[in-house]
């Protein structure tokens, strides 16, 4: 049986499957993306797929801090709008 890799939400601090989370990338260059493929090359934090956790990690500026930059809202709106798509 293949092992199915798992991350922690900064938000949260839940251990889920990695394709249940968003990965928030700070680029080498200080650019702030949203990797959807998981192999963006930077620093990377992850967020639970779900709008309220999206909402607190907004309120309280956690991607801020693990990724040690400002977070523009762009990217927490950009996640918003991909669950919504789904």
């Amino acid at each position: 049986m293949k092992k199915i890799p798992t991350r922690r939400c900064v938000v949260t601090k839940e251990v889920f499957p990695k394709e249940e989370l968003f990965r928030v990338v700070r680029t080498p260059s200080g650019e702030v993306i949203l990797d959807m493929t998981g192999k963006a090359n930077g620093r990377g934090a992850y967020v639970s797929k779900r709008e309220e956790t999206i909402e607190l990690a907004r309120k309280k500026k956690v991607l801020d801090k693990a990724l040690e930059i400002e977070v523009p809202n762009e990217i927490y709106d950009r996640m918003i709008l991909f669950l919504k798509m789904k």
